[in-house]
């Protein structure tokens, strides 16, 4: 009897007529709809190709003389942020002027043509701190893999789409408290999906990153970097680094009473994604390792002459912080807490950075011009690696004109010191109005339609103040840049670059063009230009797809109520 009443309460489930939806909170992460502005009802005569059409806000592109970015943020607060930011065109072809790069406020609020953003999702993904997240390329369907990891030791998988949204709702630059649970609703794309989530390690994730789009890497402070296929998310390999030795306890050390500090801070890929370097926490030197076999192939330890020129005084950790490839393969940089260091191909340093005043730094990346023309050798030849500091600054330095073609310093060195690498240009700072901290940043190549020549550079920066800024860099600004006219002396010991006095402030450069205030304590941030195309068809087969998840949702509800109930 008990059966048969099973049996009968869902053949009425599957016919009732339409109602409107209960929400059930299941183990699955959903994307609600209320954020965006309030629908009216829905007519109760809907066909059912009425019910499964393509939303306009899929198949309607963003206004033609404007381009979408995708910008997704983690913080401290547990909050998965996704906002979608509307450039004008006008905004990127703007000239660097002291009115655009010595005031923090948005300059761009009082053209035609502003720019404008627009919440994609905002929910507590993580049950602990947000610590980092990779984007993988593009795939054949116009979709991206978003990879959160978290100190609750999980890594979040996401489905976004690169289809650009409509510009008819957008959200006004005011600041919003954060959100406090997850069950909070969000505006939502149908094509933006939960994946679920991976367990594969046993302490908080450090590092994670899409090489490819088939392979995702992680790394986490248990010493472990496991190599996940993208297909059926398979760990294929884990490479696990050995525990380093106790050698007391650095200043700054986080590790519990009798333990020893340990875990991987962060690793680089070689572009031949044959090579990997790792630099790890309570260890004074790098790793590298080989990726056909996955096994190390060897070990360079960090002298004390050469971290005493970087900053690493004797009661410091000396351990690497970031490391870094550059994109063909020649040269990586190494960073420390108050400076970095250039090596060669052959493993060998060649140069010191040490912004001046002396600051800590969080995040290092190249700006790559890849869009540039091949015919333009000044672009296309510099290697320009962009820092984020402590005192809310974006530092610039040219590498590529620096060192010889031989790998060598230019300049003058002398024994056993190495040069310091003279600054190009920076973004924001004091003189900015931008004091607090940028955690992070990422680098979007942008291409101009009125000029197939024309580059620029969006450098998308957040902070722990909460706030997004959005800056571009063009290629011009780039060129023109004047060096550092301080002292070009060799600077070998700590007291010499504390002396700030004998080194100048660089130029800014780039515009200031949008400021987005999250009301969240940033950690990571990640974006991604929205050039991907949806069709009608694969926009109506995302909404029944989410028909039918809420649909079993609301099925697996009915039927636990029922077995209960039995």
């Amino acid at each position: 009897m008990s059966t048969a009443t099973l049996k009968r309460k869902r053949v009425d489930v599957s016919t009732k007529p339409t109602q409107p939806k209960k929400t059930v909170k299941t183990g699955r992460v959903n994307f609600d709809n209320s954020l965006s502005p309030a629908a009216g009802p829905e007519p109760q005569t809907e066909t059912a190709a009425q019910r499964y059409a393509p939303p306009k806000s899929l198949i309607t592109t963003s206004h033609p003389e404007a381009i979408a970015v995708q910008i997704v943020t983690g913080s401290y607060d547990r909050v998965l942020h996704g906002v979608c930011a509307e450039i004008p065109l006008e905004a990127l072809v703007q000239p660097t002027t002291p009115e655009n790069t010595t005031n923090g406020t948005d300059k761009t609020a009082s053209t035609s043509k502003a720019l404008t953003f627009s919440d994609t999702f905002l929910f507590a993904a993580h049950t602990a701190s947000i610590r980092c997240l990779a984007l993988s390329p593009p795939t054949d369907a116009d979709k991206r893999i978003l990879a959160t990891g978290s100190s609750d030791e999980r890594i979040n998988l996401y489905n976004l789409s690169t289809a650009p949204p409509s510009s008819s709702k957008p959200r006004t630059l005011t600041p919003r408290p954060s959100l406090l649970s997850s069950t909070s609703s969000t505006a939502e794309n149908p094509r933006n999906r939960s994946l679920g989530n991976l367990i594969h390690h046993d302490r908080p994730v450090t590092r994670l990153s899409f090489p490819s789009k088939s392979k995702l890497f992680s790394a986490a402070e248990d010493n472990a970097i496991a190599i996940s296929r993208t297909r059926d998310w398979t760990v294929l390999s884990s490479i696990k680094a050995p525990i380093p030795k106790p050698q007391g306890r650095p200043s700054g050390d986080t590790a519990g009473p009798g333990e020893v500090p340990a875990g991987v801070n962060d690793f680089a890929i070689h572009p031949s994604q044959k090579l990997m370097l790792s630099v790890g926490r309570g260890e004074r030197c790098m790793r590298l390792w080989n990726l056909m076999t996955g096994k190390k192939a060897g070990v360079l330890n960090f002298d004390r002459d050469l971290l005493m020129q970087v900053g690493e005084g004797r009661y410091s950790s000396g351990e690497g912080r970031r490391v870094l490839w550059n994109d063909g393969g020649e040269m990586y940089v190494v960073g420390f807490e108050r400076g970095a260091v250039v090596f060669g191909i052959d493993s060998k340093p060649k140069a010191i950075i040490r912004p001046p005043p002396s600051t800590k730094l969080h995040q290092m990346r190249f700006l790559l011009p890849a869009s540039a023309s091949a015919t333009d050798e000044s672009v296309l030849r510099k290697d320009i690696l962009a820092m984020s500091t402590e005192d809310g600054r974006i530092l610039l330095y040219n590498l590529a004109e620096f060192l010889s073609e031989t790998g060598e310093p230019d300049g003058p060195q002398q024994q056993n010191k190495l040069p310091n690498l003279p600054c190009l240009a920076q973004l924001g700072g004091q003189a900015a109005g931008i004091t607090s901290r940028i955690k992070d940043f990422d680098v979007v190549q942008l291409r101009s339609k009125a000029s197939d020549t024309e580059t620029s550079v969006l450098i998308v920066a957040g902070s722990s103040d909460g706030a997004i800024r959005l800056f571009t860099v063009s290629k011009s600004d780039l060129a023109a840049a004047p060096q550092l006219e301080g002292n070009d002396e060799v600077v070998a010991n700590r007291e010499e670059v504390a002396d700030n006095s004998k080194q100048q402030t660089a130029k800014q450069v780039g515009n200031l063009i949008g400021t987005l205030e999250t009301g969240n304590r940033i950690t990571c941030i990640g974006a991604f230009l929205m050039d991907g195309k949806v069709t009608g068809e694969n926009a109506a087969a995302g909404e029944i797809n989410a028909e039918e998840d809420m649909l079993s949702d609301e099925v697996e509800s009915e039927d636990d109520v029922v077995g209960a109930q039995i």
